[in-house]
């Protein structure tokens, strides 16, 4: 396993729980602030705008996530309503409602008056379309890691490695060790696409700003009083942000892409002015989170090029074997994936141990011409 992010760190654990000699390699320690899986917190939702397919993936994922929860003792989810809001029209508002309502669940539209009393930080427009979903939690990805990489102990070598795939494995060096392995699972995060040039081809890393605001009113920004919200202003103009569940602030930040970057280019902090639209979006529509900026951080996206031999947008998933080799990839997030961590390690672990097993066909790489 090369690569112990959250969805390497899940596949690594599913192998140990299924009694596989597995190891799990990270030069990169749980607490750094240098992989697509650090800092405190991640989004979970139940219904995903993203794919209808989601839904049961989420379920899965949950499942995953209350097991080590009950089993550490320590928070992994807080439960917390999911509000999301457009202009009049919105497809993310819709496909989050349409998702619900095929779940059997109660439908989840709201008007921004309903909402703007229910949580009197917001103020919504009376015609922008909003939902309020059950099901979503704060995810506490910090916890998450440290539980990951106890639970698999000495499986896990520190050190930076590389691989040579085999027509019978994989060799694996660090710099002072040498192994071989039956296969080796790739979720390498934004270095992916340099471990593997030809499907770097289909990936772009993109930096991504995000912001901690003193609310203007504490009260109303607090867990229990204020959702996880996604706002959605118009093409490519996406905010989204949490309650101010650390007495840090509100976290808040851009979901639409950033500028490209290389995967080791997580410096410098995140301007004034990259942080200036999130800024202006809390003004314009939750005054009550709306502050000066007391914290900043830098997130990586890998996201996945449209396919065209399935109906695809982007920003789907690759798990899947690599052609001719024993190597399995996984490149998630496309800045939405950390709640699935559990159910995609699963997937990657069979992957890696059953040859018939096959991933859905939108995770798939047969959904890229040049892989068909």
């Amino acid at each position: 396993m090369l690569g112990l992010g959250l969805m390497g760190g899940a596949a690594l654990g599913a192998l140990l729980d299924a009694g596989v000699d597995a190891l799990g390699f990270d030069p990169v320690g749980p607490g750094s602030d240098r992989r697509s899986s650090h800092g405190s917190c991640r989004i979970f939702r139940r219904f995903n705008f993203e794919n209808p397919n989601y839904t049961s993936l989420s379920d899965e994922a949950h499942a995953g996530w209350i097991r080590l929860q009950t089993e550490s003792g320590q928070t992994v989810l807080t439960e917390t309503p999911v509000l999301e809001a457009g202009r009049s029209g919105s497809a993310m508002v819709a496909s989050s409602r349409a998702a619900a309502i095929a779940k059997g669940r109660a439908d989840p539209k709201m008007t921004a008056a309903q909402a703007n009393k229910e949580f009197p930080a917001f103020s919504l427009p009376d015609d922008w379309d909003v939902v309020v979903q059950d099901g979503g939690a704060i995810l506490h990805t910090e916890v998450v890691m440290k539980l990951m990489r106890a639970r698999a102990g000495k499986r896990v070598i520190p050190e930076r490695a590389s691989f040579t795939p085999h027509r019978d494995g994989v060799s694996i060096r660090t710099a002072s060790e040498e192994f071989f392995a039956e296969r080796a699972i790739l979720a390498l995060g934004p270095w992916l696409g340099r471990a593997l040039p030809r499907l770097g081809a289909l990936l772009n890393v993109t930096r991504q700003a995000v912001g901690w605001f003193a609310p203007v009113s504490p009260d109303s920004v607090a867990l229990g009083r204020f959702p996880i919200f996604i706002l959605d202003r118009g093409p490519n103009d996406i905010v989204y942000g949490f309650p101010d569940f650390e007495q840090r602030g509100v976290k808040a930040a851009p979901h639409n892409h950033g500028p490209v970057v290389g995967p080791d280019d997580w410096g410098p902090q995140a301007t004034d002015a990259e942080l200036r639209p999130v800024g202006d979006a809390l003004a314009a529509l939750v005054p009550g989170a709306a502050g000066p900026i007391i914290d900043r951080d830098v997130c990586l996206y890998t996201n996945s090029a449209p396919a065209d031999r399935l109906s695809d947008a982007g920003e789907e998933f690759i798990i899947d074997r690599w052609p001719e080799s024993r190597l399995i990839v996984c490149s998630t997030c496309s800045g939405h994936g950390a709640k699935f961590a559990p159910a995609i390690g699963q997937r990657l672990a069979r992957l890696a141990t059953d040859p018939s097993y096959q991933a859905e066909p939108f995770f798939q790489l047969s959904r890229y011409s040049q892989f068909a």
